[in-house]
């Protein structure tokens, strides 16, 4: 069963138990000064679940060095509970941050702090439509929040068809024209289309049981990959896939089935978008017009948990990330396009998502 999978849903259950221990208050000291410039990669370190120990680090490739905890360091305060994802849009970084209800916006070149949304339920991703317009989705919430990032404020709601509060989330999302595309991981097969100009879901198309990540290739193909649940799930249990869907015709075009108990996740793109990575124990690769899954991983599973992934889109270099334990600093590899091991650091405690600069 999917490691990630399994630590969602214990803290489904926590927080249940427990949902105010999320709120956290921010009160600012003198931090450090940065002044980065030049190409970059954040790493976003989820931390543990009810700890706040998330956080932000940086790494430049040109000199293969590391900073931790930037946001802290930089703001005398600490980033929170569960750090999900981060996005660059125009000059400002925004990190979600899950579980206290929160996204940050920062200066990337100094880490500071430049203002916050608050008051969401449960965010996972934003996406960015305009200066002022945004969606941002939810674990826990049958609505994608619509909000004004040049205010910090929520603006309005797209109601999320055949989902409840308790089962089902919003993931990550992607655009083609005018339509945003949503994978509906938790309890969920689905992923939905929106219209943009109404903020209405106008079709939704079952694939297998949870897919988990969403990318939209260089030909206008949507790939998704699901973990197909877990045993003695409510939802079922079933072999996992990876999928290709026409985004104009919203239909599925390719099916790859792995085997039952297999935990496939984290589908990747290089810059071109030619081709596609995924974790699935060792990690993956194969060309997006291939009709067929690649026999040799490009890098095997050597006793690690790789735990998150992302491609360097301009040298097309691999990062992988190892969570080790969940308790202590993670680790991240970092490779050629050749799969050649070229640099290695330490980060966070679970490092997740990244971000590039």
């Amino acid at each position: 069963m999917n490691i990630r999978c399994n630590i969602l849903r214990l803290a489904i259950v926590v927080l249940l138990l427990a949902s105010s221990v999320g709120c956290m208050k921010w009160e600012y000291e003198d931090g450090e000064s940065f002044a980065t410039s030049g190409a970059g990669l954040f790493v976003i370190n989820e931390g543990n679940f009810q700890y706040g120990n998330a956080s932000l680090s940086y790494y430049n490739p040109a000199t293969k060095s590391v900073e931790n905890e930037v946001f802290y360091r930089a703001n005398a305060m600490k980033l929170g509970d569960v750090a999900q994802s981060m996005t660059l849009y125009g000059d400002t970084g925004w990190i979600v941050v899950n579980n206290s209800h929160v996204i940050f916006a920062i200066d990337p070149t100094t880490f500071k702090e430049k203002g916050r949304i608050e008051n969401l339920t449960s965010p996972r991703y934003i996406h960015f439509l305009s200066d002022e317009k945004a969606y941002v989705t939810q674990l826990w919430d049958n609505r994608i929040f619509i909000v004004n990032p040049k205010r910090y404020e929520i603006t309005g709601y797209i109601e999320c068809p055949a989902m409840t509060m308790e089962s089902g989330s919003t993931e990550q999302m992607v655009q083609w024209g005018k339509y945003v595309f949503v994978n509906c991981w938790s309890y969920q097969n689905r992923i939905l289309k929106i219209d943009t100009t109404t903020d209405k879901v106008v079709a939704e198309l079952e694939v297998g049981i949870q897919p988990t990540s969403l990318v939209v290739d260089c030909y206008g193909k949507l790939w998704t990959i699901t973990d197909g649940g877990y045993e003695d799930s409510p939802y079922g249990y079933e072999a996992p896939s990876l999928y290709c869907i026409d985004a104009e015709t919203f239909t599925i075009e390719k099916q790859f089935l792995f085997a039952k108990g297999d935990a496939p996740s984290e589908v990747q793109l290089n810059g071109r978008g030619d081709k596609l990575y995924w974790i699935n124990n060792d990690v993956w690769a194969m060309d997006v017009t291939a009709d067929r899954i690649p026999v040799k991983p490009f890098i095997p599973y050597s006793d690690t948990l790789y735990y998150g992934l992302t491609i360097d889109p301009r040298s097309g270099e691999v990062y992988v990330a190892d969570a080790i334990d969940y308790v202590q600093a993670g680790k991240i590899y970092r490779y050629s396009e050749q799969g050649e091991r070229l640099d290695e650091f330490y980060v966070g405690i679970t490092p997740g998502a990244f971000c590039w600069k």
